[in-house]
């Protein structure tokens, strides 16, 4: 599993490493660590059981290793507990020293062209509006909105992913698909695409971890710790990506430097 090639890839980043403090809302989790690093990931709520404190998990995490934590992204028993594996790991990420590959001309790292077809596997609306104007098609899935609906209707039917995928020249796949275990076979139908794009906060940013798929650039996020505090308050209030934006430091780094 792709998840595993992360684990191993951050190790260095996560030894010696404990949480500090966490925060999950009802759309984002955060996590810090004690080098002061915060790494936001997704609440995939559409699985989660209904209840009240089905979730003991989350209170014992404060003070645990961040090793242990990461590791929960394999082992979780519910898609917040993978997220909150994820968060730890994208916290670790910010340890290391990325370049960007970014430029106006190339959003995402890719050269978009007007004849290409675009799977989108989540929907993230700033991203539809840089790319839709400029490709032929583009085809976005989303489960939560196809599942229970939401601020855009507008998304094909995941049973049609078989179809539609293969025939994509760029692919946009949410850091989500790390979460919810869709990411490895989701790969397999993108074998004919020229460009691959990992994108979102969910997105654990270790290259060295992708070398061995046909992922090209991951475009995720690293956090402006000295706003630790207005992250998490935003959180804890319900509060998702576009309040988070003013804190945010967008990365964008090619899988094959």
């Amino acid at each position: 599993m792709l998840i595993e090639a992360v684990l191993n890839a951050a190790q260095p980043y996560l030894q010696d490493r404990k949480v500090r403090d966490a925060v999950v809302g009802i759309s984002l989790i955060a996590v810090e660590l004690d080098d002061d690093n915060v790494g936001v990931s997704y609440v995939l709520r559409e699985d989660l059981k209904a209840g009240c404190s089905i979730f003991p998990y989350v209170q014992d995490i404060i003070g645990r290793d961040a090793v242990d934590i990461a590791q929960w992204s394999i082992s979780g028993g519910d898609n917040l507990q993978k997220g909150i594996g994820i968060a730890v790991l994208c916290a670790a990420s910010a340890s290391q020293h990325l370049d960007d590959c970014e430029t106006p001309e190339r959003p995402f790292g890719v050269n978009a062209r007007e004849t290409d077809t675009v799977g989108m596997i989540g929907y993230i609306a700033p991203v539809v509006n840089l790319l839709g104007p400029r490709v032929n098609k583009l085809y976005v899935f989303d489960k939560g909105i196809s599942q229970i609906g939401g601020s855009n209707s507008d998304v094909f039917p995941i049973e049609e992913q078989p179809s539609l995928l293969p025939t994509c020249d760029i692919v946009v796949l949410s850091g989500t698909t790390m979460i919810n275990g869709t990411i490895d076979d989701l790969l397999k139908l993108c074998e004919q695409a020229r460009e691959i794009v990992m994108i979102g906060a969910s997105t654990p940013m270790f290259p060295a971890a992708f070398l061995a798929t046909r992922v090209t650039v991951l475009a995720g996020s690293w956090w402006k710790s000295e706003h630790k505090k207005e992250i998490f308050q935003k959180i804890s209030l319900a509060g998702g990506m576009r309040m988070l934006s003013p804190y945010a430091i967008k990365k964008t780094v090619p899988v094959h430097a």
